[in-house]
């Protein structure tokens, strides 16, 4: 008796201590109830109230209720760490009479919201379902859309599911911090050195950069220097770096600054119908890298991983005969560096894409972010594309060139490429720095990543990385990638290392079960009423004992 009084005080006295002092404990290998640093500094810095509108509930298949139960998991611990100011609320879009439907649907699909068309069943008992895999959350008077699934062409959809399971922290720590953030970084936009680019191939990317950044046009040339901005965007130039303006970017980056450059080693112009011509090209960006720790290459890859374009095979009749054909200098990059900045991330749509190798740079970590797939050949500039060669078989055995990296993450302590080259006479070396402050830059071989196509009979921009020619017209994942990009170099909270988060897949193994099904079935349902039984004989026994005379 004295036992049972101590067992029920202490577990009263652990109640009482458990109001006074809150604490959880994830005890998951992959720690799937685990919120990041940066995410919990956001929580906790809330001043309004958060509310969150999920569209993702009702009938669903166990892949998206995995993901359904992911959010609810995720949102719970974000109620839990926001001391208050965080709620949520799970609806199924599919619920109530078709003008209401229609209405929300519409609605959904104003927001930027996308369904997805959901089709199970064999062919006798086929059903279709428009799933919503989306959240609208308020912060105040302000709202922001998210789109829950994410994916890759190349997974299963029960691998892209999880992925979207994995990047559920992030997509919502994303939004809650564009709703919440006070002060805007400035990225300035060296437009100057891209006089051949029409402002609207960038329009999409602009717009996805403005919800979170404040975007200037900088005139390189017209400047002092570069003081005031967190960051530069450099896109396909096409003018030579004067000395002056090698400077300001080089200062700019010692000082701390941060900078992606969406660079070309060969530029591509037509030359004919017949083909086009592809030629070095000698910005004297090369020169700014070498000292970094890269070195561009003039080169064109061409890679058996490739998009499709429509191109005339030949004649039918009196007409011409366009086919869809793989062109191999649309490479589609779906190998990835080990960065938070690729995680999960779908396949990129690269454009007469070039390639990077590193050189030394004591002090500076180099990280590749995409790779080519490893059956490439390099086109060394100058040569000519001939459009035919679409048409013609390729050899594998000709494309054995490897992986080539077509972007890198340098992460240090930059050295001025000045160091030591101005006469102390000069007056530019007034103030120069040779070394200052840790800083990041981006450097990508393609500078079509960025461009979006423009519709011209519609007038009207089309979204980043959509392929229009593909089967099931793919938009791939250029813009995320460069926000990631952009989040990482520029966010300090650190909200984009919730990317890192995994959750493995433990598939069972189909052949075992077919193998030893009945077994696990027995076991299934003899296997609880025996222990039950076992426990049961045991107690009995126990007592038996205990009050025998």
């Amino acid at each position: 008796m004295k036992y049972l009084l101590s067992c029920l005080a202490g577990v009263i006295a652990l109640n009482v201590l458990a109001g006074f002092f809150y604490f959880r404990l994830d005890l998951t290998e992959d720690k799937r109830y685990s919120l990041s640093e940066a995410t919990e500094n956001l929580l906790g810095q809330l001043d309004d109230e958060v509310y969150v509108r999920v569209y993702l509930d009702g009938e669903l298949n166990p892949g998206f209720r995995h993901l359904q139960e992911s959010v609810r998991e995720t949102l719970e611990e974000f109620k839990t760490r926001s001391g208050g100011h965080f709620d949520y609320r799970f609806i199924d879009p599919s619920e109530g009479d078709t003008k209401r439907k229609e209405a929300l649907y519409e609605s959904l699909a104003g927001k930027g919201l996308i369904p997805t068309n959901v089709v199970e069943g064999g062919d006798d008992n086929r059903s279709q379902k428009l799933i919503w895999p989306g959240a609208v959350m308020t912060y105040g008077k302000k709202e922001a859309a998210i789109q829950l699934l994410k994916g890759n062409i190349s997974k299963s959809a029960l691998e892209n599911l999880n992925l979207s399971a994995e990047n559920v922290e992030y997509t919502l720590a994303s939004a809650l911090r564009e709703l919440t953030q006070k002060e805007k970084k400035k990225i300035g936009l060296l437009t100057t050195l891209s006089k051949g680019l029409d402002a609207v191939r960038m329009s999409d990317l602009i717009v996805a950069l403005q919800r979170n950044y404040e975007i200037f046009q900088v005139n390189l040339q017209t400047s002092p220097n570069l003081d005031g901005l967190d960051a530069i965007l450099v896109v396909k130039p096409d003018q030579p770096l004067a000395e002056d303006d090698q400077i300001k970017i080089d200062q700019f980056i010692i000082h701390g600054g941060k900078g992606l450059f969406f660079v070309d080693g060969a530029t591509t112009d037509s030359v004919a119908r017949e083909g086009l011509f592809a030629k070095p090209t000698d910005l004297k960006f090369n020169d700014l890298f070498f000292r970094y720790g890269l070195r561009t290459n003039a080169v064109v890859v061409k890679d058996l991983l490739s998009a499709q374009i429509p191109l005339n095979v030949g004649m039918m009749g009196d007409r011409p005969n366009i086919q869809l054909m793989p062109w191999r200098f649309y490479p589609l990059l779906n190998t990835f560096g080990k960065s938070p900045i690729t995680r999960n991330l779908d396949a990129v749509y690269g454009r007469y894409i070039g390639s990077l190798d590193t050189v030394s740079s004591p002090g500076i970590r180099k990280t590749p972010l995409i790779l080519t797939s490893p059956y490439t050949q390099l086109l060394h500039a100058p040569a000519v594309i001939p459009y035919n060669e679409a048409s013609q078989k390729p050899d594998p055995a000709r494309y054995q060139g490897g992986q080539k990296v077509v972007a890198y993450l340098l992460e240090g302590t930059f050295t001025s490429l000045f160091k030591n080259r101005l006469l102390p006479d000069d007056p530019r070396a007034k103030g120069l720095a040779v070394q200052d402050k840790p800083s990041k830059i981006v450097v990508v071989a393609d500078g079509n990543m960025p461009l979006n196509e423009f519709d011209s009979r519609r007038q009207v921009p089309l979204p980043l990385g959509f392929d229009r020619f593909s089967p099931d017209r793919h938009v791939y994942a250029n813009k995320d990638f460069i926000l990631n990009v952009v989040d990482y170099l520029l966010d300090d909270n650190g909200v984009i290392t919730a990317r890192n988060k995994e959750f493995r897949l433990r598939p069972l193994d189909k052949v075992k079960i077919s193998e030893n099904k009945a077994f696990w079935q027995v076991l299934n349902l003899a296997g609880p009423l025996v222990l039950v039984g076992l426990l049961a004989a045991v107690w009995f026994g126990w007592r038996r004992k205990q009050y025998a005379a």
